[in-house]
């Protein structure tokens, strides 16, 4: 595994500074956005697209520093109702054509949220009662969302190019039984882009979930989020306070290590090996308290300490078993041993 960058924090420089500032804190790679909610400070994708020369240099500085590009993302609603989902569709889009154009095998986005029949706004279902509540997200599901991204899915696998839904708050696709329903009904071509924050505001375990959605983490983002229980007590989680007024909140984003232990993150780490995953820890750095550099240092430093680097090379044969198998017959019972042989 390797420490990459979410560059959105660094949205105040430009694409030398970010070079340069990611050079100095030692990361590996580095994920740009393409627009959308993100706005695309350092990739321009209708630029990027068009323009082989800039498209060519930009890259050129990319690599001249040593940096491997992990992913492009393009967070936004392509299936809200009206002109905003069509923008955000187009933009997801060309988000998958300019992935495929630098043989960037992953794009990080949002399932989105659909409206409801007649609706001009997203509609976030997520209690079974009243009654139309449960027939409105069927409608949903499958009017809106499967259709789309069966699509768009279909589309991004022909370019070579692997869907991370991130795992959000008001969007349809936001925990485990929702990824593998979209994967089973839309297209296996879309996975999750797992940021254990999410997850653990909304009530989820990060661990057990990466353990059942299995391969189906396609990329992961490092964040941690604190819960205030005063807070929580008056509010609950579902916290529409904005973010500035931490105070006030539920919940706030954090750095790893001021939301939840060394200990913790530990066990995440190794929940995501023992599914296979090996490829970057992203850095999506959204701490309110802490500033961009010395946020994104604290955090570096906390993974360094914890990052398993090393592949695995090492495994229990079947050989080495019968060893062991031999040694432990040796200190019980003769009539237990031939039962044991017996099997």
């Amino acid at each position: 595994m390797e420490i990459g960058l979410v560059t959105d924090v660094f949205a105040d420089k430009d694409l030398d500074g970010l070079l340069k500032t990611c050079t100095d804190l030692r990361l590996k790679q580095l994920e740009f956005s393409c627009g959308n909610y993100t706005g695309g400070k350092f990739f321009n994708v209708d630029k990027m697209l068009n323009d082989s020369t800039h498209r060519d240099e930009i890259i050129t500085k990319i690599k001249d520093h040593n940096f491997k590009i992990s992913a492009l993302s393009c967070h936004g609603n392509p299936i809200a109702p009206g002109p905003y989902g069509k923008q955000h569709d187009e933009i997801t889009r060309k988000t998958i054509k300019l992935a495929s154009v630098l043989k960037i095998d992953k794009i990080i986005c949002l399932s989105g949220c659909a409206g409801g029949p007649g609706d001009s706004n997203p509609n976030w279902i997520v209690t079974a009662w009243p009654p139309e509540k449960g027939k409105i997200l069927e409608w949903q599901w499958n009017e809106v969302l499967v259709p789309y991204w069966k699509d768009v899915a279909n589309y991004a696998e022909n370019l070579g190019v692997k869907i991370c839904f991130e795992l959000h708050g008001g969007d349809m696709v936001y925990n485990v039984p929702t990824t593998h329903r979209i994967r089973d009904q839309a297209s296996k071509n879309i996975g999750a882009n797992f940021d254990p924050s999410h997850l653990i505001w909304m009530g989820g375990d990060p661990v057990q979930m990466v353990k059942n959605l299995g391969e189906a983490v396609f990329y992961v983002h490092i964040k941690d989020v604190k819960i205030d229980p005063v807070q929580k007590s008056l509010n609950t989680l579902l916290d529409t306070t904005w973010f500035a007024d931490v105070n006030g909140r539920s919940w706030n984003f954090c750095i790893p290590g001021h939301g939840h232990d060394e200990r913790w993150w530990s066990e995440f780490l190794l929940a995501l090996r023992s599914i296979g995953y090996e490829d970057v820890l992203s850095i999506e750095h959204e701490d309110c308290s802490l500033g961009r550099q010395e946020g994104m240092r604290l955090t570096i430093e906390f993974l360094e300490r914890i990052l398993i680097n090393e592949t695995v090379d090492y495994e229990w044969s079947k050989e080495k078993i019968n060893q062991l198998l031999e040694l432990w017959k040796k200190g019980i019972p003769e009539e237990e041993v031939s039962k044991i042989d017996k099997q």
